[in-house]
């Protein structure tokens, strides 16, 4: 089978946690997969490293660029559908959310959360009817569905009334190489969007009332808040920017605990990362995070500070969840993921 896959939306270090869905699903799918062709269609802005070597992927550059969304968004709309005419595809891959709705094949659409419904206070409000009308769009136009967590499928059936394969994400190896080879040091980890909805302005303020450990590293992509958290910078606080993945996981390997104050998730991908790497985990008790991390974090009420205050301090110093944990993260490889993804795209034929 034909199979295409867009990737028009990706802005290599500008789109956050997709980036690493994507790049790591199509590693899996490479592995996984000989028989069938996979036609990547990306943007000028994504590197040919995104395209795995083998020789039943290709990589289907397209004249767009995904930084200037109207245009991206409008190309997905009118000249992919034709790009996937000329290459014969037979389903489309859709792993950022939208999909052409005008397709000359069937579309698979993975949807990794439904924020836009459920708090549509963190979006700008020339953003929101964009995210409305789009994300509507590919649910009804999409042959089949992906949800990424049994939340975001619940979601789905709530909002748009249609039903979707929960497909989790997997973890890297190299985090379950981090926790054989720790070296704790004096800080405190969050690796996270700077966006409002990821409460990093309450976690910054109960670590300085309080100051565990010599600092808190905060590390991920700036977003709609990184101006405002980073305005007044406070004096044992650092925030890194992206930053590659070797470089993510020395921050692994050295932190003494892990901390994830998110008021909303789809999935929680590093919540997982941090298990796999034997950091101490804790994190906000929200049912995405409990379906990922239940009897292996230390929970707590993200609105509540004394709440993390006290989990924070159990992260930093109880290792008794490590090993349950690791075992838990154990069980989700990009693999399976990959595998679960192909079976939707044969069934969507």
């Amino acid at each position: 089978m034909r199979i295409g896959v867009n990737a028009l939306y990706l802005i290599p270090g500008g789109v956050g946690g997709t980036e690493i869905y994507l790049r790591n699903l199509l590693i899996g799918l490479a592995h996984i997969d000989k028989e069938n062709e996979y036609f990547i269609f990306t943007n000028r802005e994504t590197s040919d490293d995104l395209v795995p070597r083998q020789s039943n992927f290709q990589n289907v550059p397209q004249p767009v660029r995904a930084i200037f969304r109207p245009v991206r968004i409008l190309w997905e709309q009118i000249g992919l559908p034709l790009a996937a005419r000329r290459q014969r595809i037979a389903v489309m891959l859709n792993p950022g959310f939208t999909c052409p709705v005008w397709s000359p094949c069937a579309n698979v659409t993975v949807f990794h959360d439904l924020q836009h419904k459920r708090h549509p206070e963190y979006f700008r409000w020339f953003d929101l009817p964009f995210w409305k009308l789009l994300l509507w769009a590919a649910a009804r136009r999409s042959r089949k569905l992906i949800s990424v967590s049994e939340a975001t499928r619940s979601d789905l059936l709530h909002f748009y009334g249609v039903d979707s394969t929960v497909v989790q994400h997997g973890v890297e190896d190299g985090f379950f190489q981090i926790a054989r080879n720790r070296n704790p040091r004096d800080y405190l980890l969050c690796v996270s969007t700077l966006h409002p909805h990821k409460n990093l302005e309450r976690l910054v303020q109960v670590f300085n009332e309080s100051l565990p450990v010599a600092s808190l590293v905060i590390t991920g992509l700036r977003g709609f808040a990184a101006q405002h958290l980073e305005k007044e910078p406070a004096q044992h606080v650092r925030f890194t920017g992206w930053v590659p993945r070797e470089e993510l996981y020395e921050l692994f390997r050295g932190a003494r605990g892990f901390i994830y104050p998110s008021k909303f998730e789809g999935f929680g991908m590093p919540v997982l990362e941090a298990m796999a790497a034997g950091v101490p985990v804790a994190c906000s008790d929200i049912p995405p995070l409990r379906e990922i991390a239940d009897g292996c974090a230390f929970f707590f009420d993200p609105d509540d500070d004394v709440a993390m205050r006290s989990a924070m301090q159990r992260a930093l110093e109880d290792t008794s969840l490590v090993e349950a944990g690791r075992s838990r993260a154990a069980q989700f490889s990009w693999d399976a993921a990959a595998r679960a993804t192909l079976q939707c795209l044969l069934a969507a034929r």
